[in-house]
């Protein structure tokens, strides 16, 4: 097996879990981490949740919210790497890093995952600290010209300079010495000024691959350019299609059109990405989004739309929301197992056919069961229709309804009342 499709193994489902940054942003604390890392263990496990990601900025003392504070000292050690702080995760302290909270979320039967920026921080290049296994320092390996337009804490590197991949690599090591199982990598993906950073990318999957760690590696923010979709699955797991999605209509309807597009490319091990699930209680110290303080804006209806549609494409499942304050209505968006089990083994999923506002989508899993996803994504109530012809059957199906566990009997023709923004989610055996 070569070195560039054994990273598929480290995700050979599409990833499912909790991110920090819908609720949090870059200010999330440690005891936020293990309150929702044991409401996982306790709640979400047992339905294939398993991945605890701590968001941006987790060495920025004074993060306070999604807000970045431009240019303020951030904590690093001596070889120009970022390091927790201290005063949010009181167990970094002494140098300890993530090791204690990540042997933390493992106890408990889970995986741990961290943010980070692309490139090297300003202030290692500024003071021209070292750079572990190499005699080249922060200020020769760094790219000042390649930097995020929306954060100020890194420089790019230059894939060319000597201690590049040193510097990549002795990350790396820090992380696989910390049980890191999961590397959120941004401004890599999609930047708006610069675009795709493929040589990064290459730096960043080298060093994953000699750290001695499997590691899932995921790409930010989006849209990742299709006609690169080749090299994101040669390199990473996930990537994703959108920039930042919020619980805001026209974002959900904008993604049937990416997911379309994508779709070709769903992969095992390697998994176009919808981002984030802004489900339950957001914004508790974010105010990205549009949005502060609140309950997910999405309809019950758009929340088994998104569900719907993420699901039978097979995109990466994070949840956004603080866990902890989950209602019973958004705790059983994640524990429908037929509906996961359809996201575990679907397969061949494409976007049947779109007449205006009507979308339907199918799909079949490992044994070769027939699952059909039907949309009103328009502003009325309205009709949609699959006949048999078009799901390529002679005989009528019997139907069952996966979010309502329903089974509607045997039809000869699919056709539904959805309400607007509405969805229906079928098994047909």
């Amino acid at each position: 097996m070569t070195k560039a499709s054994k990273h598929h193994q480290y995700a050979l489902t599409p990833p499912m879990g909790w991110n920090s940054w819908d609720c949090y942003g870059a200010s999330v604390r440690e005891d936020e981490v293990r309150g929702n890392a044991e409401y996982m263990a306790e709640h979400l496990k047992a339905y294939g949740w398993e991945y605890v990601v701590v968001d941006i900025q987790w060495y920025e003392p004074g993060a306070d919210s999604s807000q970045y504070r431009p240019f303020v000292p951030l904590e690093m050690d001596e070889y120009s790497r970022l390091q927790p702080a201290a005063n949010r995760f009181p167990s970094a302290a002494g140098g300890n890093g993530f090791k204690q909270l990540a042997d933390y979320v493992h106890s408990l039967g889970l995986k741990f995952g961290i943010h980070i920026m692309r490139g090297i921080p300003r202030q290692a290049v500024h003071a021209d600290t070292k750079i572990l296994g190499s005699n080249a320092t922060a200020r020769s390996i760094a790219h000042p010209n390649s930097i995020c337009p929306w954060n100020t804490d890194m420089y790019g590197v230059d894939a060319s300079k000597d201690g590049a991949q040193q510097y990549y690599n002795s990350l790396f090591d820090l992380y696989a010495s910390w049980g890191v199982d999961f590397v959120k990598v941004d401004d890599i993906a999609a930047s708006r000024l610069y675009g795709i950073h493929l040589n990064e990318i290459k730096l960043i999957q080298n060093a994953i691959a000699q750290c001695g760690r499997p590691m899932v590696l995921s790409l930010s923010p989006g849209p990742a350019p299709l006609e690169h979709a080749e090299a994101l699955t040669e390199h990473a797991n996930m990537w994703r299609m959108t920039d930042d999605y919020w619980d805001l209509w026209h974002l959900l309807y904008e993604m049937f059109e990416r997911c379309e597009k994508w779709a070709p490319h769903v992969a095992e091990g390697a998994w176009p990405d919808c981002d984030m699930l802004p489900l339950g209680h957001l914004g508790i110290r974010s105010v990205d989004g549009g949005g502060n303080d609140r309950w997910t804006r999405f309809t019950r209806d758009e929340q088994l739309t998104m569900m719907s549609l993420w699901a039978i494409f097979r995109s990466p499942l994070m949840f956004g929301g603080e866990m902890r304050d989950n209602d019973e209505w958004t705790l059983s968006l994640l524990t429908n197992d037929e509906v996961l089990a359809l996201h575990r083994s679907g397969s061949g999923a494409r976007q049947l056919y779109r007449e205006q506002e009507r979308i339907v989508w199918t799909s079949r899993d490992e044994e070769g069961t027939l699952y059909a996803a039907l949309f009103n994504a328009g502003e009325q109530e309205d009709t949609v229709t699959v006949t048999l012809a078009q799901l390529g059957l002679t005989d009528a199906p019997h139907a069952r309804s996966l979010w309502t566990r329903e089974d509607l009997g045997v039809l000869n023709e699919l056709s539904f009342k959805l309400p607007p923004h509405g969805s229906l989610l079928l098994k047909l055996t």
